[in-house]
């Protein structure tokens, strides 16, 4: 197994130990303190080294251990460590890598200088306290400016070592800030104004050395920031390249970690801590161009996409990363991408954290309960609103575009609905959040914004409903699923199809009729109903089928005599497809029953309704009885039949 040796002193070095942790390949990380050597992460393939090195101590290192390639993680002002170590490889032929640390441009109004004693001849023309973010092992510079004790206050790592270079440089104790960063921008500000500081001394450390939160928070805390200029880095890459070039390499596959994080309605005051900290502590982020840019103040490189398969190949192609936020917009388990996508990331470790859904929000602003409603999304889908809301009373629906509210108060009108009470909540959570409420008459010409949801409420008739018996026991003999796709054959009026149709909102509902009376007569009842997921079909069966998708169930009312070729199709398109057939002529039920054993239906059942209805005979009623009606079920179990 091939050993790397990484001079890991650095953030991005304990990074790269860390993304190493557990793969095919032995790692010596060294370090130069023993501070250091508790900073990095351990695994059985890493072993660390702590203390400083010379150059002969590199070299044995080297061909001891048959070092097979060397990455230089260094301080950027580290130069003769890595002058050091680049010398100690070419003396024993060991492949020398350069991870360089990318650097931040300082700010307009920054005092740029060339070296620690640059920064110390500015102070000493300047009065005024200043916050010493340069380290403990230069401090001597600074020793010459007047009142330098009462003036400056160093910032450096809580070791032995390093407090004691701040008492030899004679700091009193309350003048050493001894802490461990990179720092936040609201703890560098706090830390600027209890020392009432006008300077903040830095390094051009870059991104991972918190220098872009040191820019920031002197601009905030009224402080100007003194910056000594990176120095010349020689040839190198960056830790993205170094990680794609240790995989290629050496065939790595990094353990990732991914958050799937509902970040709420997209401002800051919807999102739960628990999000809040997995944005905090992700290496980058992955969604909609509009989530990241809600996210954007995190400081986290962003990739925008939406679809499951292109963000699981997006992480694919970014090994450089191990912590990925995948940023979902309101809850991530209420119509989100969640659920298509955790079955692409079986082999992660995967959190899914919960947001504020906006069915939650705007519920909450319009002071009603959402757990009696029903929730359906009309976002960038076919539908209606009309069969939820007279089956339930209270819909909540997802939305898209600024005509989505006049689209489903149309919708609601025409199914004689207008009474019905629409609530549209637009933005949600930002500054120009919007509620406005009316009936679906008042709100027909109202534009909103393309960032809404809706609540439509309406009492619930408590009449019966006009279900025929004979349609209501086929329709059960049917065992519909919600996304049944489903053929009525011989549709005639379309009763049944209207029936279906309601039974099977997100279905698709196809109402074959040869009659064009009978025809157009569906298409009245497909508008009244407001049936989107009913189409009718003019011609008849079994021609009429021939470009239809494959039905999962079909009723066949009315056959022309071709109920055997009918059903013949109806098993080509699907060999489970369940069938019920309604006949009244005697030859009808025989053929019936021919087709059940010549097509080895090993699934069926027959039910005759013998029916009568009361006629008045003077002062008495007599039951008179009306034809007979078979109903036949039938569906085969396995696919042998198929030859």
């Amino acid at each position: 197994m091939s050993e790397i040796c990484i001079f890991a002193g650095t953030t991005e070095g304990r990074r790269l130990v860390e993304c190493l942790v557990g793969q095919p390949v032995k790692v010596c990380a060294c370090v130069a303190t023993d501070y250091g050597e508790a900073l990095i992460p351990r695994g059985e393939n890493v072993e660390v080294l702590a203390g400083r090195l010379d150059g002969a101590g590199m070299r044995r290192l080297f061909d001891d251990r048959r070092i097979d390639a060397v990455i230089d993680a260094t301080h950027p002002f580290a130069t003769l460590a890595s002058e050091t170590i680049r010398e100690a490889c070419e003396a024993t032929g060991v492949g020398y890598m350069r991870l360089n640390r990318g650097g931040e441009t300082a700010d307009a109004d920054a005092v740029v200088v060339d070296s620690i004693q640059g920064a110390a001849d500015y102070l000493a023309k300047h009065e005024g306290a200043a916050l010493l973010a340069t380290g403990s092992k230069e401090l001597a510079p600074y020793t010459h400016v007047p009142d330098y004790q009462d003036r400056f206050y160093p910032r450096v790592l809580p070791m032995a070592s390093s407090l004691a270079a701040c008492a030899a440089a004679g700091f009193a104790p309350a003048h050493i800030i001894a802490m461990q960063g990179p720092f936040s921008v609201e703890m560098n500000v706090a830390t600027l104004k209890a020392i009432g500081a006008k300077y903040l001394v830095t390094k051009e450390s870059g991104k991972s050395g918190g220098f872009e939160e040191k820019l920031e928070a002197a601009r905030l805390a009224g402080a100007k920031c003194v910056v000594i200029g990176q120095p010349a880095q020689q040839a190198g890459i960056d830790y993205a390249q170094t990680v794609r070039w240790l995989v290629d390499k050496y065939g790595l596959t990094p353990a990732r970690e991914v958050a799937v994080v509902g970040i709420g309605m997209g401002s800051r005051g919807t999102m739960t801590f628990e999000a809040d900290e997995a944005l905090r502590n992700c290496d980058c982020m992955i969604g909609a161009r509009r989530m990241l840019e809600a996210t954007a103040d995190y400081g986290r490189p962003g990739f925008a996409e939406i679809a499951p398969q292109k963000i699981a190949e997006c992480m694919d192609a970014h090994p450089e990363y191990r912590r990925f936020a995948v940023v979902m917009s309101g809850d991530s388990g209420f119509y989100s991408g969640t659920k298509k996508l955790l079955p692409m990331l079986k082999t992660d470790r995967v959190r899914v954290i919960p947001g504020l859904s906006s069915m939650q929000v705007l519920c909450a602003r319009l002071k009603t309960s959402w757990d009696d409603a029903r929730a359906i999304s009309l976002h960038g889908r076919e539908g209606s609103i009309v069969p939820e809301i007279r089956r339930w009373g209270k819909v909540f629906a997802l939305t898209d575009g600024s005509d989505a509210v006049k689209r489903v108060c149309a919708d609601l009108i025409d199914a004689g609905l207008g009474d019905a009470v629409v609530s549209v909540g637009e933005r949600l959570s930002y500054p120009d959040e919007k509620l406005t409420r009316g009936t679906a008459l008042e709100l027909k010409e109202y534009a909103c914004a393309p960032l809404s949801a809706m609540l439509v409420e309406r009492p619930v008739s408590k009449g019966t409903l006009p279900v025929g018996l004979v349609r209501a026991v086929s329709i059960s003999k049917l065992k519909l699923t919600e996304d049944a796709v489903v053929y009525d054959i011989g549709a005639g009026t379309g009763s049944v199809s209207v029936e279906l149709a309601l039974n099977c909102p997100v279905g698709r509902v196809y109402a074959i009729e040869c009659r064009e009376d009978a025809a157009a007569l569906i298409e009245t009842n497909r508008r009244r109903f407001v049936l989107s997921n009913l189409e009718v079909v003019r011609g008849l069966a079994p021609e009429a089928m021939a470009d239809l998708p494959a039905p999962t169930h079909a009723f066949i009312g009315g056959s022309s005599g071709n109920m055997e070729a009918i059903v013949a199709r109806l098993i080509e398109k699907n060999p489970r497809v369940r069938i019920v057939i309604n006949a009244i002529a005697l030859e009808s039920t025989g053929e019936i029953a021919q087709i059940i054993s010549k097509f080895g239906f090993d699934d069926s059942e027959v039910v005759q309704m013998n029916l009568s209805r009361s006629r008045k005979a003077g002062r008495y009623h007599l039951m008179t009885a009306l034809n007979p009606i078979t109903i036949a079920a039938m569906q085969r179990r396995e696919d042998e039949h198929e030859d």
